[in-house]
């Protein structure tokens, strides 16, 4: 299912501009939404699950019109959203939870909608704690549950909002590897500021700054974007490096400080050029952007 969105605007009382004329293509697969927290990605979001109206623009969801109350009506039958932060009732079991969700969505056939409560609590791994009451879980638990309300009613578009933050290693891994799984016959759209989840997931994405869309493509796309702004310099313990760049990591070497830097450098003798990550071309879009600090 293809998604098609042109000069989308949302603003708010006060002239507070939250979308800033988006244009966007989604394609079929798992999609990555990047970008820092207040960029506008939650309301887009929120948009395209019809919680929110837009000011302005087009927004099409296969050959629905999400800018009509009909389309989003239908637009809602065939999608799941995992918010960032979704209420539960905390002293409900996950199987109760889940039963109860599929009733609010018109799951009115009460066999089969129990059997899609099992056969999805044995997707997400929690098979064996579905007696459980939530308010026990950890919050990997919670976000599988999530993940599984949104997955009820089979839905051909799956929203998920910043899945994994908070998460632990182990559990953001899981999920990530069970959002890549949910993409090969859906369209899923992954909003995160977390640019790993991005990378081990999504090869399409787009980056959002400030309300609007900075960058559209593939990750090798993205890291071209960087390709000769990616370096490393070793320092003496205590000296820092100065110039035009912004620094993305450091590595105690013993007697030297390792920094991994992006920018423009041409003076540095003691610089080493590497080749980028995705976190590189992130920085060096970021930096174009104005968003970054230099050192």
């Amino acid at each position: 299912m293809n998604i098609q969105i042109q000069n989308l605007t949302k603003t708010y009382r006060g002239n507070v501009q939250a979308l800033k004329g988006i244009h966007l293509t989604i394609p079929n697969g798992m999609f990555g939404l990047l970008g820092p927290n207040g960029a506008g990605k939650t309301t887009l979001m929120r948009i395209m699950a019809g919680i929110l109206r837009p000011t302005d623009g087009m927004l099409r969801i296969g050959e629905l019109n999400g800018m009509t109350e009909h389309g989003r009506t239908e637009i809602k039958r065939i999608l799941g959203y995992l918010p960032q932060d979704l209420g539960m009732y905390p002293d409900l079991s996950a199987r109760e939870f889940l039963d109860y969700i599929g009733i609010l969505k018109g799951m009115d056939n009460r066999k089969q909608r129990q059997q899609r409560v099992e056969d999805l609590l044995a997707m997400v791994a929690l098979s064996d704690v579905a007696k459980r009451k939530i308010k026990t879980f950890s919050g990997g638990m919670k976000r599988r549950v999530g993940i599984a309300q949104a997955l009820l009613n089979d839905p051909q578009l799956l929203i998920v909002d910043e899945p994994t933050a908070g998460l632990d290693p182990e559990e953001r891994i899981r999920f990530r590897n069970l959002l890549s799984d949910l993409g090969g016959d859906r369209t899923v759209l992954l909003s995160t500021h977390i640019v790993e989840d991005i990378a081990q997931a999504c090869n399409n994405l787009a980056v959002m700054n400030s309300g609007a869309v900075v960058f559209q493509g593939t990750i090798a796309q993205l890291l071209q974007e960087a390709h000769g702004k990616v370096w490393v310099i070793s320092m003496p313990n205590g000296v820092k490096p100065r110039g035009n760049f912004t620094v993305v990591s450091t590595l105690n070497m013993g007697g030297n400080i390792q920094y991994r830097v992006v920018g423009e450098l041409s003076s540095l003798s003691n610089a080493t050029p590497v080749e980028p990550g995705l976190e590189d071309g992130y920085v060096w879009l970021m930096r174009e952007q104005h968003s970054f600090q230099t050192v």
